[in-house]
């Protein structure tokens, strides 16, 4: 194993993006001209104290080896236009990295994709943004690259025991993302440039000979007895495959329906549900940083990582921080008319003005007595419900019912409201009207929390947006531990967030690479 050094660096010279090598080899007081080569392998912000550092790990490496550290090669992957088939749905992370898996291994991945590519999606977001029009099979959650396309491109994942992450930023970084996501304690690409690394796995996959379907929905599984043999689009086309892997991602609620319409198994899952909060990025950053006026020219904009136990009639649940976005922006992420949903995304220099991270309350399956009724899709209807009440509160359109955070922590409706990144408008709205009693008395303790937690945090300089609701999937589709297949339909493999085993970009990916290779064993190829 590798020795690994460090050095500390000032954000002027950790995050000089022409010169940071240059200053990295200085400190280290190593010559350019040397045997060895210089390795970033961590760099993080110590904000602890007054004065914000850098600390930069690295591993030294002679120069002849330095150029096979990178071990994924885009170039070197067979030809399977004429392999075995196999049926990817879902064209988001764990679909796409699925079919790269597959195609590694020989074998042909035709993904279908209910939405479109990621250029064409763009006017179908714009749409919801002006006109308040969703398209439920192309907007923020759905089409080409998921739902994460279009959000910060976080790539941090606690998630290192189920894949190999290192694998899944370097496939990243061959279809254009920066190198620095290699190296950097909590990477992240950035909703402008995520589009062009999408467009570059696309046509990796077609090169050699994969398929990739858009505005393609599945309306019904092809099964014979328990054995799963193709799907059927809305357009009546039956496309077969010897297997299917299934990633949908976690909205899509017509094939949760489906599933159990056809009495294949699936399960209620505890998620979490709240609102969006959005200060501005200025005031983050001077908590986080300890500065008087701004961050200054190079330090990142600042985020922030809370959690509090909160006590709602004797019981205690976790209300917490979720998919922060600093220098970001809040965005209308309903997959259908008639509903609010909200999330966060950031560019990738996250030189917005504002910063919105979700704070969300645990939902545990006890708190859904009143929905038993539906069954598995309990937690479904209960998402489903809130998130059109938010709708209907704040007007009927995709303007999001909103409160001055020191209002709603009072219980008082806000006079007026601040400048926002929500672009469809915010309404005032008293949040309790929106928010069952649970999560709201919890989020109101965690706010509290927060404040102290955080000096300045809790103000009216900062309000809260509704409503947080899509944080992961309200359903799980059972999988076999070994297998990965499902232990009712053999040849369906359930996958990623919305199957309810992954969250996030990362291990959605890394869920889909193991489910590939758990289809390559089943298939026996």
């Amino acid at each position: 194993m590798k020795k690994v050094h460090e050095v500390i660096l000032s954000p002027e010279e950790a995050f000089d993006q022409d010169h940071f090598i240059d200053h990295l080899y200085q400190k280290a007081h190593i010559s350019k001209n040397s045997g060895d080569v210089i390795v970033p392998i961590k760099r993080s912000i110590d904000a602890r104290g007054k004065q914000v550092k850098v600390r930069v790990q690295y591993e030294l490496h002679p120069k002849t080896l330095a150029e096979k550290l990178i071990t994924y090669n885009k170039e070197n992957l067979p030809d399977v236009n004429n392999a075995r088939q196999v049926i990817i749905v879902g064209c988001g992370p764990a679909g796409m990295f699925a079919a790269l898996k597959l195609i590694e291994d020989g074998i042909k991945p035709i993904i279908l994709e209910r939405g479109k590519d990621v250029r064409a999606r763009r006017r179908d977001l714009a749409a919801i943004n002006k006109e308040h029009m969703v398209n439920p099979d192309s907007n923020y959650c759905f089409g080409e690259g998921g739902a994460g396309t279009y959000s910060d491109g976080k790539l941090y994942t606690r998630s290192t025991k189920r894949g190999d992450v290192r694998r899944i930023l370097e496939i990243l970084v061959a279809h254009g993302a920066k190198d620095e996501i290699l190296f950097d304690a909590h990477p992240h690409i950035g909703t402008n440039k995520l589009p062009n690394v999408v467009s570059a796995i696309r046509e990796t996959i077609l090169a050699a000979g994969g398929e990739i379907h858009f505005d393609s929905r599945i309306i019904d599984f092809m099964l014979e007895e328990d054995n799963i043999k193709g799907v059927k689009t809305q357009h009546g086309d039956i496309i077969n495959g010897e297997a299917v892997i299934l990633a949908t991602g976690h909205s899509a609620r017509d094939i949760f329906h489906l599933l159990h319409h056809k009495k294949i198994h699936i399960e209620a899952k505890p998620f979490a549900l709240g609102v969006r909060a959005e200060h501005q990025q200025n005031l983050i950053d001077r908590i986080q940083y300890h500065c008087e006026t701004d961050r200054g020219a190079y330090l990142p904009a600042s985020s922030y990582a809370l959690v509090h136990q909160a006590k709602f009639k004797g019981k205690e649940r976790g209300v917490f921080s979720f998919c922060m976005c600093p220098g970001g922006f809040i965005v209308p992420s309903a997959t259908a008319p008639g509903e609010v949903v909200v999330n966060g995304m950031s560019p990738s220099r996250r030189d917005s003005r504002f910063a919105n991270s979700g704070i969300v309350v645990a939902v545990n399956l006890e708190d859904l007595k009143a929905y038993e009724k539906f069954g598995p899709l309990a937690a479904l209807y209960f998402q489903q419900e809130i998130e059109q009440k938010a709708c209907s509160i704040a007007g009927g359109k995709q303007t999001a019912p909103a409160q001055g955070l020191q209002d709603f922590v009072n219980g008082k409706v806000s006079a007026s409201l601040l400048d926002t990144s929500y672009q469809p408008g915010l309404a005032s709205v008293d949040m309790r009207a929106v928010l069952p009693d649970f999560i709201f008395e919890s989020l109101r303790e965690g706010f509290k929390a927060f404040g102290n937690k955080m000096k300045g945090y809790l103000s009216n300089e900062a309000q809260i947006v509704g409503v947080e609701s899509r944080t992961s999937s309200p359903v799980r589709i059972p999988r076999d531990k070994e297998s990965l297949e499902h232990p009712q339909i053999k040849g369906l493999f359930p996958c990623g967030e919305g199957a309810g085993y992954a969250g996030g970009i990362v291990s959605a990916a890394m869920d889909g690479e193991r489910c590939a290779e758990a289809v390559f064993k089943f298939l026996g190829a």
